[in-house]
């Protein structure tokens, strides 16, 4: 198994990574592409779209043809008490009217004087109709109409957990950036302390710096190092996180090796990945927001249970007319003058259950209602704020980098005064610990800057059509 899983990363690593010497380089939008092709949530939320199309589908079957055939025979002391046979083949139709056609054949001694027919049998063509509960809606329609608001609300769920799913990816991305980047700071920065010490040390034993110096040196060299072996756990584990979400396409789980690292370019990517690019303010629009959609289908299908509801406060009538011929080939054997009719009434006298129905359906309404409007008010000041807090990171990203330089410039100095002789390594070492904190401010701001502009693609929830 773990040859298997070694051989399809190997495979997977030439679309999916650029290789840069000895390490490889997962590319942010690739990445996100795996993601959403083949991690299980991504691959569970297409199904939703199939259960919705089986329920259609299910529904649909309330109005297909049906054939019933019944047959009853008794026979008792070598005596044919009756030989009963009844088909009938109905057609529902969208409303309340369903259209029939059948055969009866009954034979026998002790035969009903109602079920005599000729010996041939007898034939008979009618239509079946509800003149009041049932004519505009009744369980089928009202099953096939949630049905459809059904497939379209399992749409609109489907974008928002792939939605889901990509903007968890995208921060633990952000996160492994995050532990790399500041791997990185604390390796280059211990390289220097080390160049330093073998300096000092070197200029102690020629008697140019007094041997304390080397001890100073020293220390500075271990507080770095074990800077950088804490760096080191911080990025395995959000390595490890960041292999939650690529899987190969028979649910294999990948785990990423040691010389795999993020794209330090993503800035120039995002957008255009997420698919947040040149969506200002002004142009931000909640019609098409996939959560208010999934909501306003689940409004409309409570609507139509509504209706269901109000209509069974109706009595129930059904009118039957039953054409009768012993010669159905000829047409002009269909008459008024043989048929079959009936009229079946009931209604009852205090309309408790059908009462209480309408009432807890109104209230399922009204609920879904509150739901959308406070649902709807929240995305809308949810969006707009984050809108504030990015035009807030481009300045703090830029005071940031002002100050990074500022701190780099003030260390330089200091080296060089060092060199001459006008300095001493605390200073150094004050200005160094000053600029390795400005430079992991940097890399924090620039998280909380992507995480932000993932907080906004996940607050419009969007399901890129590019990865």
């Amino acid at each position: 198994m773990k040859k298997y899983i070694m051989y399809s990363l190997f495979f997977l690593i030439t679309p999916l990574f650029a290789q840069q010497q000895d390490t490889l380089v997962l590319n942010f939008k690739e990445y996100l592409g795996y993601v959403k092709k083949y991690h299980p949530i991504a691959k569970q939320a297409e199904l939703n779209i199939s259960v919705g199309q089986a329920n259609l589908m299910k529904a649909r079957g309330g109005f297909d043809p049906k054939m019933e055939v019944d047959y009853d025979r008794k026979k008792f002391k070598g005596s044919e008490y009756y030989d009963l046979l009844n088909a009938t083949f109905k057609i529902p139709t969208w409303y309340g009217i369903e259209f029939k056609g059948g055969f009866e054949q009954n034979d026998g001694v002790f035969l009903n004087p109602q079920d005599t027919v000729p010996e041939d049998g007898l034939f008979n063509a009618g239509v079946s109709v509800s003149v009041a509960r049932g004519l505009l809606i009744n369980d089928r329609m009202a099953t096939l109409r949630k049905a459809k608001f059904f497939r379209e609300q399992t749409r609109a769920d489907r974008d928002l957990l792939v939605n889901q799913i990509l903007y968890d990816a995208s921060l633990a991305y952000f996160d492994w950036l995050r532990a790399y980047s500041e791997k990185e700071i604390y390796s280059n920065f211990l390289e220097n302390a080390r160049v330093r010490f073998l300096g000092v040390k070197k200029s102690a034993l020629a008697g140019d710096r007094a041997t304390i110096d080397t001890v100073e040196a020293g220390i500075t060299v271990q507080n770095r190092a074990l800077s950088l072996e804490q760096a080191k756990v911080k990025l395995m584990k959000k390595s490890l996180e960041l292999s939650n979400f690529l899987w190969l396409e028979d649910n294999v789980p990948i785990e990423l090796k040691s010389n795999v690292i993020p794209d330090s370019n993503v800035e120039e990517v995002i957008d255009t990945t997420l698919e947040i690019m040149g969506r200002p303010l002004d142009s931000f629009t909640l019609e098409d927001h996939p959560k208010l959609r999934s909501l306003n289908f689940k409004i409309e299908g409570l609507e139509v249970d509504r209706k269901l509801k109000a209509n069974k406060l109706l009595p129930q009538i059904d009118l039957e007319y039953n054409f009768l011929t012993e010669t159905p080939e000829t047409a002009s054997t269909f008459n008024t003058a043989e048929y079959k009719a009936g009229v079946t009434f009931s209604f009852p006298l205090f309309l408790r259950k059908e009462r209480g129905d309408l009432k807890l359906a109104k209230y399922k309404v009204q609920d879904a209602q509150f739901e959308f409007e406070t649902t709807q008010l929240q995305i809308r000041n949810k969006v707009m704020a984050i809108y504030v807090e990015l035009e807030s990171f481009i300045d703090q990203n830029q005071l940031i980098e002002g100050i990074v330089m500022d701190y780099q410039t003030l260390l330089t100095a200091e080296e060089r005064k060092f060199s001459f002789g006008e300095s001493s390594l605390f200073l150094i070492n004050s200005r160094e610990r000053s600029l390795i904190d400005a430079k992991l401010k940097e890399i924090e701001v620039q998280n909380k800057f992507f995480t932000a502009k993932a907080n906004l693609f996940n607050s419009l929830a969007l399901n890129p059509e590019s990865l």
